[in-house]
């Protein structure tokens, strides 16, 4: 019956999409009134949406019990320099607030090297550049051995949601992209899959930096690309995470832990800087 449960949960992310596109259907045809017999498909169409978003809803919050336990796998940093800890594992599990797309651990890594200042939020444009923010165009790096089973490169780098009315815009923003699944989330990014089955993924990269191709072989610490503003991203910066499947959509998030870093000025043989703390690697 775990079993079972698990395989559902893992299919949350399909459910909502498909439910989701169910109601758009349903309320743009209710909308255009294209006659009786296409009132009927309608209403079916809103009401089996509304049924698939609720059940996806129930599995992310109730779902999470039929996970195993895993212990904390040590990974190297996919960053070099002074980077900035936010939505942490350290500070909160799940990391970004849901289990989706398998970030129950994830992190994301700013830029904030010393005595470069960056653009704070409200202050100046409400679109910023990215080009404005010391994390773009920054290497990225692999976390562990293994081979490239994913990389996509396409996706533009937008402009900063910089300002509360572009932070709107951005939630907005949101909500489609999930409708377009995980690749319009996460943007760019590269999927690395080690000899144990355990699958590295760094995203939001900068379009067309991609230093690697499906199957390629990489060792920890190689370059892969570079930090960008691609996906569902307020300013740039690098997602990182641990997965049991290649596919973000049906994976699950594993604990993870950097190896050889400096944590506010205390040197950790392995750990992971909690929200606002910053890792020096």
């Amino acid at each position: 019956m775990r079993r079972i449960l698990l395989a559902v949960y893992r299919v949350r992310a399909i459910l909502y999409a498909v439910g989701a596109v169910l109601l758009l259907v349903g309320v743009v045809a209710g909308i255009l009134a294209l006659g009786e017999a296409v009132r009927q498909l309608r209403l079916i169409a809103i009401f089996a949406g509304l049924g698939l978003l609720a059940l996806s809803l129930l599995l992310i919050l109730l779902g999470a019990r039929v996970i195993p336990d895993r212990q904390p796998l040590t990974v190297s940093t996919p960053v070099r320099g002074r980077w900035m800890g936010l939505n942490s594992p350290a500070s909160a599990v799940p990391s970004h607030g849901v289990r989706l797309y398998g970030q129950a651990y994830a992190i994301d890594l700013i830029h904030a090297p010393e005595g470069e200042p960056r653009p704070e939020f409200g202050g100046g444009s409400t679109w910023r550049a990215p080009a404005e923010y010391p994390a773009f165009g920054r290497p990225v790096l692999s976390m562990v051995d293994g081979i490239v089973v994913t990389a996509v490169g396409r996706h533009r780098d937008h402009r900063a949601r910089s300002g509360a009315l572009s932070l709107v815009y951005m939630i907005a923003e949101g909500a489609v992209r999930e409708i377009g699944g995980p690749q319009f989330v996460i943007g760019n990014h590269v999927v690395i899959r080690t000899d144990d089955g355990v699958f590295a993924m760094v995203a939001h990269l900068r379009k067309g930096s991609l230093r690697v191709r499906v199957g390629d072989v990489v060792r920890a610490g190689d370059p892969i690309g570079d930090c960008g503003n691609s996906g569902n991203s307020s300013e740039p910066h690098v997602h990182a995470q641990l997965m049991d499947r290649r596919s973000p959509l049906t994976g699950q998030g594993i604990p993870m832990a950097f190896a050889d870093i400096e944590v506010e000025g205390e040197r950790r043989v392995s750990g992971m800087p909690a929200n606002g703390e910053h890792l020096t690697a």
